[in-house]
């Protein structure tokens, strides 16, 4: 009777074990093919980046041709891009502050029960 229950517990514990190591296998699966899929990935940044660059190169040939200053449009685009990112931060910042006191500056009509409607 002991020997029927200790097999039985180890038949329990290798069939635990081996759910495990499927479970394991296949998680070894899913870690390489996310590895391929992030080097893919790395791949098509760097070849986008490259493609970048020579697009900006053309732009600001064609710029100089056309008597343009592209450094001086680009630095510009710059300074309104962080001029907005911070206008778009002070906003949200004060969205947030009004918030909280939005219902107590603005008056609330009173409920008037006496009149019926």
């Amino acid at each position: 009777m002991g020997l029927g229950s200790t097999a039985k517990k180890i038949q329990a514990l290798s069939d635990h074990a081996e759910s495990m190591y499927k479970q394991v296998q296949e998680l070894q699966k899913r870690i390489f093919h996310l590895e391929e899929e992030v080097d893919d990935t790395h791949d098509t940044v760097k070849r986008l980046d490259h493609q970048l660059d020579e697009q900006r190169a053309l732009l600001l040939a064609i710029a100089e041709t056309q008597g343009i200053d592209g450094e001086e449009v680009l630095a510009e685009a710059a300074i309104d891009e962080a001029e907005t990112d911070e206008g778009a931060a002070d906003d949200s910042d004060a969205a947030s502050e009004d918030g909280d006191t939005a219902d107590e500056s603005t008056p609330q009509p009173a409920a008037d029960s006496s009149s019926p409607e």
